[in-house]
């Protein structure tokens, strides 16, 4: 197939950035002809309370896909439909969606391509997971639109479903690591280190963390990635629960480079989320050779499992987490979960992946 893949792409950062980047060349070698169409400006600085939003060009986190395009920004409409029409020669339209704001942009593009394309979207949240009072309306106006609907979880399904009667496909979402990984570091004695990485969300549960932290004595914690709408109010949690000793807050994106060095240091990654759709983070803590602790929401339950590879909880529970801490640092648990770390098999995940995008298009 001609497929146009229109979503963020490097310089963007970050996970979805990622994923669409590492579908682009996966349709091409599976040898579908691929344009990836992207943003120059995906929507004003102040809608992204996360820091910049791209990172330096000469910096990509992964191989960029040399077929990309940068027509799109949110200041300009017509363009949206300029770019939609351009487009109408193409087999496959798949609209990479992330957030309602993104909605108006895609309703006029899925206008634009009436009577052309078969036109998909690919939900990485079919809703966000804090929601505004247009957030629904909007999304289910663009979904019904469409043709099929791609998302990550059978949760993400059932929700889909309530907001649209195109067809709805699950496909995991598979691993997208950054260029610059390493090894674990192999067997070795607990050094009472965790680490949580990767955005911070009220969504993400920092705050219980830091409250099951302080039952948990003689245990440190890094909490490295950019803080959404500032880091303020965790220092001053920190402080309140008495653990500037034991915590430290390393605000800011990370690069690939200096994720390594994080990991190494780190006993388990922590992920106490509320709520979820998928995460990279289990991968990546895998990929190191490092378990997690988890709690029961989103992909993150397929992924770890309990007892071999890392620990699950209940989410947003503190005397839970504080549980599932205690559990981890029991004597020979942390090492024997090190050593139950799986090795990270992207390829078969991304055959199935795009297997099932394939699938989608071919029903629509």
């Amino acid at each position: 197939m001609r497929v146009a893949l229109i979503g963020p792409t490097h310089p963007y950062k970050g996970g979805i950035a990622q994923h669409t980047t590492e579908l682009a060349h996966r349709l091409t070698a599976a040898g579908h002809e691929v344009a990836l169409v992207s943003w120059s400006e995906q929507y004003p600085e102040k809608l992204y309370p996360g820091g910049a939003q791209r990172v330096p060009m000469d910096r990509p986190e992964l191989p960029p896909y040399p077929h990309t395009t940068y027509p799109l920004t949110w200041k300009r409409p017509d363009g949206w439909w300029r770019v939609a029409r351009s487009l109408r020669g193409y087999d496959l339209v798949v609209l990479v969606f992330v957030t309602s704001v993104q909605a108006p942009a895609y309703l006029v593009m899925r206008r634009a391509l009436a009577g052309g394309p078969r036109v998909v979207t690919l939900c990485h949240n079919v809703l966000p997971h804090e929601r505004r009072f247009f957030d629904r309306p909007l999304t289910r106006a663009m979904l019904r639109r469409v043709d099929g609907v791609l998302v990550h979880s059978d949760a993400q399904a059932e929700l889909a479903r309530l907001l649209t009667h195109a067809p709805v496909v699950v496909a995991p979402l598979p691993p997208h690591l950054p260029a610059a990984g390493g090894p674990g570091t192999g067997a070795r004695e607990p050094r009472r280190r965790l680490l949580f990485f990767g955005m911070v969300r009220p969504y993400k549960g920092v705050d219980v963390l830091l409250r099951a932290l302080a039952q948990v004595p003689d245990v440190a914690l890094t909490v490295a990635g950019e803080f959404w709408g500032g880091v303020e109010p965790y220092r001053r949690l920190v402080e309140e629960l008495g653990l500037a000793g034991r915590v430290t807050l390393r605000p800011g994106y990370v690069p690939a480079e200096e994720i390594p060095h994080l990991f190494a240091d780190a006993d388990a990654l922590v992920l106490p989320y509320r709520s979820g759709t998928a995460t990279q983070n289990v991968y990546l803590a895998f990929a190191h050779g490092v378990p997690v602790i988890a709690t029961r929401v989103g992909s993150m339950p397929g992924q770890v499992r309990d007892g071999v590879d890392g620990i699950l909880c209940e989410p947003g529970d503190v005397a839970a987490l504080v549980a599932a801490l205690r559990r981890f640092y029991e004597p020979g648990v942390a090492e024997k979960l090190r050593a139950g770390v799986p090795a990270v098999a992207a390829e078969p995940a991304w055959q199935e992946y795009v297997a099932a995008l394939e699938g989608l298009a071919k029903r629509v």
